[in-house]
């Protein structure tokens, strides 16, 4: 069993492990990869049951409450407290992301209203050229 980051780095490296429970914490966020094999040597079938924890639910409650000496409600208002926190954090982390995105809105639409100026700019001088040239022409041509 292997997991590595989204970084390359690798998190956790157990070989020749029959059964057991595998944990990491880790605060990089991304795309982690975890890898199961057996190797060839074995030919029997294995079982692999997987939860993947993250945040406020991959905190191991009971070694809390047995530090704490705390337990039923108390132990429930806590839980709460931390799911409350996660919350709030990842409240504030979309107001930040959608701060930086309305930024990058606005920047583009400035962008795109200037190319449009410009655009329209260059199209009536390209007709103007354009009358005049052919002015020029057909006054040279004597058609007119």
């Amino acid at each position: 069993f292997q997991v590595t980051s989204p970084y390359g780095n690798s998190l956790y490296d157990n070989q020749n492990a029959t059964q057991g429970q595998f944990a990491f914490t880790t605060e990089e966020s991304g795309n982690y990869v975890a890898c199961f094999w057996m190797d060839g040597k074995h030919e029997q079938e294995g079982t692999l049951s997987l939860e993947w924890k993250t945040g406020i639910a991959a905190k191991d409650w009971e070694s809390v409450a047995k530090k704490e000496k705390i337990e039923g409600v108390e132990l429930e208002l806590r839980k709460l407290e931390g799911a409350v926190e996660a919350i709030h954090g990842y409240l504030i982390y979309m107001k930040d992301k959608e701060a930086r995105m309305r930024e990058v809105s606005e920047k583009t639409n400035s962008r795109v209203a200037w190319y449009s100026v410009m655009s329209l700019g260059i199209c009536v001088l390209v007709s103007l050229l354009q009358v005049w040239h052919l002015k020029r022409f057909f006054l040279k041509k004597k058609l007119i």
